[in-house]
């Protein structure tokens, strides 16, 4: 079968590659000028670095897998991670269960319920017994009231906005498995990174696809998505003037149509948000165009600072203070070496957001100039003369927020509409957005889409 695949992130690349394996002809369309989605990269100092912060668990066993077969493996380090928490004015470690029991902004009860409540989370394996919670009730109910108004409120309103009453507990449960099943006993975490980027691992599955006889698109945007009788036949692209889109008339794998290039296919797979395929299919039945419409996003700011002086000397550290403009801090350079980055020290600044929020809408100085006066907060010693360079990047659709009993909501990867199928980020649960489960939904749809399950 020829099979177009909508979208050159993760899992578009990986669909690609497994239909390519099953002996299918694969027409690839990426609206950018890159591959790769999100993990597209930046140079910092003569080493790329990813545009939104990266790095993998010990269990995501699927992504390490794929780094190997891309000979890729001698890269991979696994780095012992600090995690802290920056409240009540100050930054306190929070790794292990010493550094809870010191943890002053919470009492030592209510110390000690966390702690119980963590523990309970990490050795629950059925996260259904979580799916009526939303996270607020379960966490006040068993951590307390008070570590939920210290810790997790904030954490989640950071993340999730208005929407952060309504986030699952199923999938909050989830994501702590994933946490501390990264962990080694009660020690410290490991988290994994590619040395020179993950960005290598896309350029190289793009390499190899390419070489395997895909044929690719980029700075390609796809129209609509042709449906004939009930049957996806297609996608329609402006016909612009470069020299793949000649070879691709020329080769007869597309024809012109009126103000359109079109490309037959006998299936489309699009591994794009919700919204766009709603809007590239609109004949889509209602309900499953209720289903896409219930997929509600939040979108992603991350600040990127290159620093003449380290900040705090923890990797991850959690924001709960909720008058800042920012949620996380990651000091990448406090898990990888600075020497990979010319001796200078690299932050993110991560901040989830509505796309329609005034701050996402503001101009790259306006955000700069509201996040530099925390910066001193966090160390005291902080000067912005520390700062030699820096970029912000925006994500519309990247976190899915994730409801109480949600299995019903998640759109089947196979639409009513025959030969077109979904795979995007919503519909990983009860796992979240990553690497690895970008490349298993990838796998997985290319096999259904070929008829191999």
């Amino acid at each position: 079968m020829r099979i177009a695949v909508l979208g050159g992130g993760a899992a578009g690349l990986t669909a690609a590659q497994e239909l390519l394996r099953l002996g299918h002809q694969v027409l690839l369309f990426e609206r950018s000028g890159h591959l790769g989605g999100q993990l597209r990269t930046v140079d910092i100092e003569g080493t790329p670095l990813e545009c939104f912060y990266h790095h993998i668990f010990t269990n995501d066993t699927i992504i390490e897998g794929l780094i190997d077969e891309l000979g890729l493996g001698e890269k991979l380090r696994w780095v012992p991670s600090r995690v802290g928490f920056f409240c009540n004015g100050r930054v306190w470690d929070f790794v292990t269960p010493a550094d809870l029991l010191r943890f002053q902004p919470l009492p030592l009860v209510d110390r000690v319920r966390l702690g119980l409540a963590s523990v309970y989370l990490q050795r629950q394996a059925d996260w259904r017994a979580f799916e009526g919670y939303t996270a607020e009730e379960w966490l006040k109910r068993w951590a307390g009231e008070q570590a939920y108004r210290v810790i997790w409120e904030p954490l989640l309103y950071g993340k999730f906005g208005d929407a952060a009453p309504s986030v699952g507990m199923a999938w909050f449960h989830w994501k702590m498995r994933l946490r501390f099943g990264s962990r080694r006993g009660l020690a410290k975490e490991y988290l994994g990174y590619l040395e020179g980027s993950f960005g290598q691992v896309w350029q190289r599955l793009a390499a190899r696809i390419a070489t395997l006889g895909a044929h690719v698109y980029t700075s390609t945007q796809v129209n609509r998505i042709r449906v004939q009788d009930g049957r996806a036949t297609g996608v329609e692209v402006p016909p612009a003037d470069t020299a793949a889109m000649g070879e691709a008339f020329a080769a007869g794998l597309a024809e012109r149509v009126g103000e359109s290039a079109f490309f037959p296919a006998d299936a489309v797979i699009g591994t794009i948000p919700s919204p766009v395929l709603l809007r590239l299919a609109p004949e889509l039945p209602e309900g499953y165009t209720q289903l896409l419409a219930g997929n509600r996003y939040q979108a992603v700011m991350c600040m990127i600072l290159v620093l003449k002086h380290p900040l705090t000397d923890i990797y991850w550290l959690n924001i709960t203070d909720r008058a800042m403009p920012f949620v996380a801090v990651i000091e990448h350079t406090n898990l990888m070496r600075t020497e990979d980055y010319g001796g200078k020290h690299v932050v993110y600044l991560s901040n989830y957001i509505n796309r329609e929020a005034p701050l996402y809408q503001a101009s790259d100085a306006e955000v700069f100039a509201s996040y530099l006066p925390h910066l001193s907060r966090i160390n005291p010693a902080f000067r912005q003369d520390w700062i030699e360079d820096w970029r912000l990047f925006r994500e519309d659709a990247a976190q899915p927020i994730i409801t109480t009993n949600y299995p019903g909501k998640i759109p089947p990867l196979a639409t009513p509409i025959s030969g077109l199928y979904m795979a995007n980020n919503t519909q990983v649960y009860p796992e979240d957005r990553g690497q690895n489960y970008s490349v298993r939904i990838g796998r997985e749809v290319a096999r259904l889409a070929a008829g191999q399950t």
